[in-house]
């Protein structure tokens, strides 16, 4: 393992260890889940942790967690962090810096992180599907405002984010992360036969039937035992494709890109939060 990655581990323990301790049913997924599956652990070159809740073990996790772990480690949430532009959490050691270059305008906690989806129910009536994704849409450009433009981006894109800008979306972050959450939990998981992590960016991809999460199925992440989706090779296929095979050399690399990373220093080294 990597630094970066040994630091991540440590909180994916801890978010297990907090999972087993209040009873709730939880995840590995994306690249997380990939890892576990074919590496017994971190893909190589990956950088990051995902993992997923029910939505109702979610709420209890946001809840309960920050009390039973260890104090160095921060539940990030709109609520907990006003400035953080996500309607999902994630864990931060407080201990680290971890700034990425899309979010280091904003005076919030920048340490090491994990990220904890929620997972939602999701309509199968095309027409609440369409106004669905419509209003969400429009919630993750108000928030989206708020990040530093990267590189390439359009300049239709950027002239927009400065209009909203203008408009102060960019200062009212928690308020939009609220009512994208309250949007995207309408449909109970119990009753959705399709279910959803919104907080992920790939879009339909994220869109699947409940039985590919189902119960789980246990599997070894660096020798910690965790559980992934139940149709593991069903939800990974859908995601990724042919799996199995090994990606070409130029595309093993990390998706984050960050302007800071010592996991040896905190944060506040590097930012001023006043």
């Amino acid at each position: 393992m990597t630094d970066l990655q040994k630091v991540e581990f440590e909180m994916l323990k801890a978010f297990v260890g907090v999972c087993e301790e209040l009873g709730l049913r939880y995840y590995l997924v994306c690249g997380t889940a990939l890892g576990a599956v074919k590496y017994q652990g971190f893909i190589p070159w990956d950088d990051d942790v995902d993992v997923a809740l029910p939505r109702s073990d979610y709420e209890v996790f946001c809840e309960k967690a920050q009390a039973l772990l260890p104090e160095y480690y921060f539940l990030q949430t709109y609520r907990t962090d006003p400035k953080y532009p996500n309607f999902y959490c994630k864990i931060r050691d407080s201990r680290t810096t971890y700034i990425e270059k899309s979010v280091r305008d904003i005076r919030m906690n920048h340490g090491v992180y994990i990220d904890v989806f929620p997972l939602d129910g999701y309509p199968e009536d095309p027409d609440a599907a369409n106004s669905l994704e419509r209003k969400k849409r429009q919630f993750k450009l108000q928030l989206g405002c708020a990040f530093t433009p990267r590189e390439g981006q359009k300049l239709t894109t950027k002239v927009f984010f400065m209009l909203e800008r203008l408009l102060g979306f960019h200062k009212n972050t928690a308020k939009t992360a609220e009512k994208l959450e309250r949007l995207v939990s309408c449909w109970p998981l119990e009753t959705s036969k399709l279910w959803c992590n919104h907080g992920n960016w790939q879009g339909s991809l994220e869109y699947a039937p409940r039985e590919q999460y189902g119960e789980g199925e246990w599997a070894l992440f660096e020798g910690l035992r965790v559980r992934v989706p139940e149709r593991y090779d069903e939800y990974l296929t859908q995601k990724y494709g042919d799996w199995r095979a090994d990606l070409p050399i130029e595309q093993q690399v990390g998706h984050h890109y960050y302007s800071v990373m010592d996991v040896d220093k905190p944060y506040t080294e590097y930012v001023n939060r006043d």
